[in-house]
């Protein structure tokens, strides 16, 4: 059995020499005679009548059983580089396959994290369990699992009969392969149910240990890997767990390029859109059927004696010809048990109102959808995925514009609350079902502007100047909205004619510009984080009188501030009197004798 590696390559790079280089490394792994870990020759789809190990040892038959995998290499973005490239420049890969669902990566990345915490000594990448998980399954079929990141149909390997494959009499009573003959590999990591009953770990804090769910059967796998005191950062330790994982030298050196595939760059898809492999290790395999029960041999009974006038299908004189048996039908293929997923036709909209909300506010009402059947029939745990689009700085709680919600027994899924950003303007929120393709629903939220609904002087004194003069005080001002300070708050500050004439003065009381020269209406000003607004100095021309400087925010509040420009007022000097002169000092009596 030849495993097809080399129909992934892309175009123009399989003639590379990086290109020729690895498919020619897994190529020489698919000859006979290669050594497996335990040092005994293994041949590509050779048989195993062990089954694995029990907890700490490693069978032969590994946490697969030896089963099936995909064969499809890591894809090459670009040729090779020129003559003029130095040596060892690296070939650029393909971004195409490096997109992993969003649950299986998170479920990748939690099972390496808690690794780390138990077994620090064991230095698992999550490179390596998302290499192990695309070549069993293709990454749970391109992310195809559920709210809880259990696959939405079972993924199952061949039954370990012995035809073409291990030999494994079941060992589970079909709890989890359903095959109560014999054993099959089980979900997204493929274990089979011995292995798995040592094996098995709870990922996902749900209190049950399921080969069907993602996180379970990650952090199932980082464990199997990391038993025997095995540290990955050591080549030999990273190939003998590996090769205990499927004893074959094509399987370890594939994962090993898939590992390092992503570890040079892997982003995330939205569950239900990864790429599945195309190409299995036992494409082209010939299996033997099974042997059927042996059946005692049989007589055929003499052929009985022709009766004349039965030549043209007549009677043949008292013998009654029998009637054709009717045809059996079909045994009905079985049918796969539908998930909640399955049974969704629409999104219904719920009566969310208005969306709007000041910058940098949260919105009040929050985004909602009900899952619902073709009769109007609310559907449970069904994973929404809730999308933030549009020239926005607005997020969910969190900072996140992707947020995923499973339908709760009513149906409801409510999203997390949402908050504006600084940028104002509308933007869309879109809520689809993860894993199917029914419509979305969309809502419209609109960011206005910050605003203040009050403003008062945070002095008391009525700024006050001689001409041609400074003001000593600058003018400071609070702007609140509901009582509460507002922040941010766009305003301007006008020098204005009169109480009903806002148009800019032409003289009195100015602001200096950048150069120096007199501005009598100043825009762009904006309050601080406790709402307060300083304007700049204001100079005095050399009329006197009084006049207004009026102070509007973005929200309508204004305040009017009246400012006095008056001559200095002389004040006469009374001089003060001089002690030894004045009649009222006291007469020095006469001295004592």
């Amino acid at each position: 059995m030849a495993a097809q590696f080399g129909r992934r390559l892309r175009k123009g790079a399989a003639g590379t020499a990086v290109a020729a280089a690895a498919v020619a490394a897994l190529s020489a792994s698919q000859a006979p005679g290669v050594a497996g870990e335990d040092n005994r020759p293994t041949a590509a789809g050779a048989t195993n009548s062990v089954p694995d190990g029990s907890a700490g040892t490693t069978g032969t038959a590994g946490a697969t059983g030896n089963s099936p995998y995909y064969t499809d290499l890591p894809p090459l973005k670009s040729p090779a580089p020129g003559p003029s490239s130095p040596v060892g420049t690296p070939v650029s890969r393909g971004d195409g396959d490096a997109g992993i669902p969003a649950t299986v990566l998170d479920a990748y990345k939690k099972a390496a994290a808690e690794l780390r915490a138990t077994k620090p000594g064991c230095n698992m990448p999550w490179q390596l369990l998302a290499a192990i998980g695309n070549v069993e399954s293709g990454q749970a079929r391109g992310g195809q699992v559920d709210a809880d990141g259990t696959t939405l149909r079972r993924i199952l390997g061949p039954q370990l009969d012995g035809n073409g494959f291990a030999l494994i009499a079941d060992t589970d009573g079909g709890a989890y392969d359903g095959n109560s003959s014999y054993d099959q590999a089980v979900g997204p990591m493929q274990f089979i149910p011995s292995t798995w009953a040592w094996a098995g770990r709870d990922g996902n804090g749900d209190g049950k240990k399921d080969p069907n769910n993602i996180y379970d059967a990650a952090l199932a796998a980082g464990h199997y890997l990391c038993r025997n005191d095995w540290d990955l950062s050591r080549e030999a330790d990273l190939h003998s767990a590996i090769l205990s994982y499927n004893n074959s030298q094509d399987y370890l050196d594939l994962v090993l390029n898939w590992m390092e595939y992503y570890r040079k760059g892997a982003h995330t898809v939205p569950d239900g859109t990864g790429g599945v492999p195309e190409h299995r290790s036992d494409e082209g395999t010939h299996r033997v059927p099974s042997p059927r029960p042996t059946q005692p041999p049989t007589t055929k009974p003499a052929p009985k004696p022709h009766k004349p006038g039965n030549e043209h299908g007549g009677n043949g004189g008292n013998e009654t010809p029998k009637p054709p048996k009717p045809p059996v039908p079909p045994t009905p293929p079985p049918t796969t048990p539908q998930t909640p997923t399955d049974l969704v036709d629409h999104l219904q909209g719920l009566g969310t109102g208005k969306l709007t909300a000041m910058a940098g506010d949260a919105f009040a009402e929050r985004i909602g959808v009900r899952a619902e059947t073709k009769v109007g029939k609310s559907v449970a745990k069904v994973r929404i995925r809730f999308t933030l689009t549009g020239d926005t700085d607005a997020t969910f709680a969190g900072g996140e514009t992707v947020a995923t919600v499973a339908t709760d027994a009513k149906g409801v899924a409510l999203a997390p609350p949402l908050q504006a950003g600084e940028k104002t303007g509308d933007f869309k929120v879109t809520a689809a079902v993860v894993g199917r393709q029914v419509k979305g629903v969309d809502y419209t939220a609109t960011v206005t502007e910050r605003v203040a609904d009050a403003l008062t002087r945070t002095g008391t004194t009525v700024p006050t100047c001689t001409p041609g003069g400074e003001f000593a005080e600058q003018v400071q001002v609070k702007a609140t909205y509901r009582g509460a300070a507002a922040d941010k708050v766009a305003a301007t500050a006008t020098l204005v004619k009169s109480l009903t004439d806002a148009t800019a003065n032409d003289k009195g009381p100015y602001f200096k510009d950048a150069a120096g020269k007199p501005v009598r209406s100043l825009t762009g000003l904006r309050t601080d984080a406790k709402g307060l607004l300083t304007l700049p100095k204001l100079y005095a021309d050399d009329i006197t009188g009084t006049f207004l400087l009026r102070i509007t925010t973005t929200g309508g509040a204004t305040l009017t501030v009246p400012l006095k420009v008056e001559a200095a007022v002389d004040i006469p000097v009374i001089p003060t009197p001089d002690p030894s002169t004045s009649s009222d000092s006291p007469t020095p009596g006469p001295s004592a004798s």
